[in-house]
């Protein structure tokens, strides 16, 4: 049983990507405000730099609880999750808060961004000074994004 493990996997590995017109397919329909192809890869960019000096906060329980704490960042949704009861109180506690909050369109590419094999749905960017620019550009696009009604 532990060996039909790896074969699983490297099927996985060897499926091809979904381009980003491609994953538009599969979006909830409450993922506004959407961020552009060009945006998302500015965020996963960001996201990676992140994960390198440990400054992100992955997943719903752990976002929720350091929103509720005040912890200020860039809150990256995925589009494609499903129910979306599981998060459907993120964007309104952001908003809340003032926070910056944007939706990409896979959660399997913004796991891979924080340099995990498992899927994420939410994860929260904190400001750092290692990539401080990074971070600004991506914070001034996210909050330029126009909130759903």
């Amino acid at each position: 049983m532990a060996r039909d493990k790896p074969e699983a996997a490297a099927e996985a590995e060897a499926a091809p990507e979904r381009s980003y017109r491609e994953q538009l397919d599969f979006l909830n329909p409450i993922a506004q405000p959407l961020a552009s192809r060009k945006l998302t890869r500015k965020l996963y960019k960001c996201i990676r730099k992140a994960a390198k000096h440990k400054q992100i906060r992955r997943g719903v329980k752990e976002v929720q609880k350091f929103i509720n704490k005040g912890e200020k960042g860039i809150t990256v949704l995925a589009g494609d999750t499903l129910p979306i009861d599981v998060y459907c109180h993120i964007p309104i506690m952001c908003e809340d808060r003032s926070l910056p909050y944007a939706y990409v369109p896979s959660k399997s590419d913004l796991g891979a961004a924080a340099g995990s094999k498992r899927p994420t749905c939410v994860i929260m960017i904190k400001p750092h000074e290692e990539y401080q620019e990074a971070y600004d550009e991506c914070l001034e696009e996210v909050s330029s994004l126009p909130l759903p009604l």
